[in-house]
């Protein structure tokens, strides 16, 4: 959104309440509980309209304050919100040392409210809809209004904070959209940095009739809108909608994913795949479409290789950033496209080309909007189908006939070779599991021994799989010791794998388990009966890298965090390189780099990809937190290869540098929030230094590390360097030139 817009929250002023420092007469004293299934359930306000305690959510209960209200509650704030839901034998106790914990049925305390350590003697949910805890001088040691979710209420202040939209209605965890306030005042949407301008005006005075309570919520579909609720004796409060900080679900950035565009259908805004993409998920066009052809190389021997169809699409535009931009006339922009390997799309207006790589994202349709879009796509596909009509024109039909007697040769030719291929693979594969069966349980190879427990075994090592450990990408993960094992190891419950039957399973485990090497995490035991499918590694006591980076009060030390980083780069060459058979993990990330009792870096979850039904794989390119991490290709839907790891060790040692997140949008300044495109500017500007701050580093050795991540997340895959490579040039035995700009995911303003 161009224009900026001052919005002030006047209905805010009467209403604002003034929140004593005294400990109110209708304070919760020390030692009081709550349960979801036994009276009482919640603490109320004196004035009844707001609740703090255990509300009802789909197949549980979560902990938060709602308004209170006929025949639905409001729900303005929940503690955890990203936990699991808990069962109706959970307890939320206001202990007799003033912390507020939740006990689950399963023996997990949760804290609901930090107070850093200091203690609190009463607590009390106030008319504000504000929940406190305060000391012994009447103090408010914390509040629920320093930690807003997706609203904010009459005299709050959204200041260094953000809010997050929830996922629906009926699910409160995070959700797709974020708002936050700037240092500078500036309220900005996010995924786009739009420049409006939010003022929330704090009253002093209580109004004398106080019978309709405002909230600002940022609604599941992105959209921000102001709300009253007006109470009038006894009758059902009424809600109405005040104001909306948006009226076109189109101007949401990211209402729809990436390579899809916005159009508004009558009153209805939906969602459309470009020309030559498929939606993800059909049923949640969030997670946005890929390519729906395999990219074909753009180089030969004999130079470039034209094998793309341009489509052209009329009054349709997305934000972002462009890599080229240049005066040319129209046709001209179309081939300059098709005859460049990194335009995916490009836009052309009054006389100006603006060449895209993929994702293309924030894509809209707006008939106000006179420009011509290009879109790329593979010589055999056929348009799909697209509410523009008319306006969709495929070009360069000439030799089509041609074209389709060469494809349907070469699909012959194809099923010839997977016939015959498939046949050497299926003699291979019974032989395997023949050596398999002969050994009867026991898989010996000449470092170590796999062995084959039956689910019985392992439910009782696990005492009932009662002690979760945590969640991987393929499943979950619990404490268990085996029987004549004096150890604890973790015991992962595989889910979403593909049921090819216990003989193709327990010769994929066999071949994975041969793997071993002192950066991979090791392998003992499996256990396949039918879609029961389990996995017993090596406890790794220290958690992962994701817990030390980004949860831990203290960091490693800058030396700690090189050798980190060598860690992991040696798990992946051997991956890629060392082992019997090329390994592509698909999902390097922090959370699946595990630190053993030596706190040294081992690599987790390696060799199960090809378990995983590609819908399920590909699902991966909307997750939040692991999107981050994959390689351009995901949205290409190129063919992978090791250069997709080598992409997210990039994003990782990035990580391992600054101790931060990719993203992080709680920063002071702007160009800070993509962590990749600060690196670059940093690098560019001869600051490193900032990205460490006063912490005492090798300068070399800084350097090295952010050239290395920066090649490595180089858009082009045969930029990036292998991981031999890498590993050479972080410890320093060949040089490394400057990298280029890496074209980061970039926000639009």
């Amino acid at each position: 959104m161009a224009s900026t817009l001052a919005v002030f929250f006047l209905l805010f002023i009467p209403f604002a309440a003034v929140e004593s420092q005294k400990i109110p007469s209708h304070s919760i004293s020390l030692g009081s509980s709550l349960s979801p299934s036994i009276p009482p359930s919640s603490w109320c306000s004196p004035s009844l309209h707001f609740a703090f305690g255990f509300y009802s959510e789909r197949n549980g209960f979560a902990v938060g304050i709602w308004l209170v209200g006929k025949p639905n509650d409001t729900v303005v704030w929940t503690a955890n919100r990203d936990h699991p839901l808990v069962s109706s034998n959970s307890t939320l106790e206001f202990t007799p040392d003033g912390r507020l914990i939740l006990h689950t049925d399963q023996g997990i305390e949760q804290s609901i409210a930090d107070t850093n350590g200091e203690l609190a003697v009463s607590a009390a949910m106030l008319d504000s809809g504000n929940f406190v805890l305060y000391d012994n001088s009447s103090s408010s040691i914390w509040e629920s209004f320093s930690f807003p979710t997706d609203t904010i209420l009459r005299g709050q202040t959204l200041a260094s904070d953000s809010l997050v939209s929830s996922v629906s209605s009926s699910d409160h965890s995070s959700g797709h959209f974020l708002i936050y306030m700037r240092r500078n005042g500036k309220l900005v949407a996010y995924p786009s940095a739009t420049s409006n301008v939010l003022t929330l005006v704090n009253g002093s005075h209580l109004a004398e009739n106080n019978t309709i309570i405002y909230r600002a919520t940022l609604d599941d579909d992105g959209i921000f809108r102001l709300y009253s609720h007006s109470f009038e004796g006894n009758r059902s409060p009424r809600a109405l909608k005040k104001w909306s900080l948006l009226q076109d679900h189109c101007q949401v950035h990211g209402f729809c994913g990436f390579n899809s565009y916005c159009s508004r259908n009558g009153t209805e805004a939906d969602c459309y795949c470009y020309p030559g993409f498929v939606f993800v998920d059909n049923s949640n066009k969030f997670l946005g479409c890929y390519r729906n052809f395999r990219e074909d190389p753009c180089r030969s021997e004999n130079g470039w290789v034209m094998s793309y169809n341009m489509t052209t699409l009329e009054n349709v535009i997305w934000g972002d950033y462009s890599y080229f931009v240049a005066s040319m006339e129209k046709e001209d922009c179309r081939k300059s496209c098709a005859q460049d390997c990194n335009c995916a799309a490009a836009l052309f207006l009054n006389g100006i080309c603006r060449k895209h790589k993929l994702p293309l994202r924030y894509g809209t349709r707006n008939l106000s909007k006179l420009n011509t879009a290009f879109v790329k796509i593979g010589i055999q596909d056929h348009i799909l189908n697209s509410p523009l009509g008319p306006s969709v024109v495929t070009d360069n039909k000439r030799g089509l006939i041609s074209i389709l007697a060469l494809s349907l040769g070469s699909i012959a030719c194809f099923c010839f070779v997977i016939a015959i291929s498939s046949f050497f693979i299926y003699k291979r594969r019974v032989h395997r599991y023949k050596k398999l069966s002969d050994n009867a349980k026991l898989v010996r190879t000449e470092e170590f021994t796999l062995r084959s427990f039956s689910y019985d075994e392992l439910e009782k090592a696990t005492e009932g799989f009662k002690e979760e450990l945590g969640k991987g990408s393929y499943g979950t993960v619990y404490r268990g010791t085996l029987s004549g094992v004096n150890k604890v190891d973790a015991v992962k419950r595989l889910e979403n794998v593909l049921e090819e039957g216990e003989r193709e399973f327990q010769c994929e485990v066999t071949a994975i388990g041969r793997t071993h090497h002192r950066n991979l995490v090791r392998l003992l035991v499996f256990c396949v009966e039918g879609s029961r499918k389990l996995l017993v590694y090596e406890y790794m006591s220290n958690g992962s890298l994701a817990d030390l980076l980004f949860k831990a009060e203290s960091h490693p030390s800058w030396r700690e965090r090189v050798r980190i980083a060598l860690d992991i780069a040696r798990g992946i060459l051997y991956l890629h390189e060392e082992c019997e058979a090329c390994i592509v993990h698909c999902d390097i990330k922090p959370q699946n780099i595990l630190m053993d009792d030596s706190w040294t870096g081992k690599i987790s979850d390696f060799g199960f990809a090809k378990l995983l039904p590609p819908n399920h794989i590909r699902s991966i390119t909307g997750a939040g937190g692991t999107g981050s991490y994959l390689a351009p290709e995901w949205q290409k839907h190129a063919l992978m290869s090791v250069k997709a790891d080598n992409y997210s060790f990039g994003v990782v040692l990035l990580e391992v540098i600054c101790c931060r997140r990719n993203i992080v949008v709680n920063v002071s300044n702007a160009d800070e929030i993509i962590l990749s495109s600060w690196v670059y500017n940093c690098l560019d500007a001869g600051e490193l230094y900032k990205l460490v701050g006063d912490e005492n580093v090798d300068s070399r050795t800084l350097q090295r590390m952010v050239k290395v991540g920066l090649w490595c997340i180089q858009d082009d895959p045969a930029l990036r360097p292998s991981m031999k490579k890498v590993i050479l040039m972080l410890e320093g035995t060949v040089d490394i030139p400057v990298p280029p700009n890496p074209s980061p995911f970039l926000l639009h303003s």
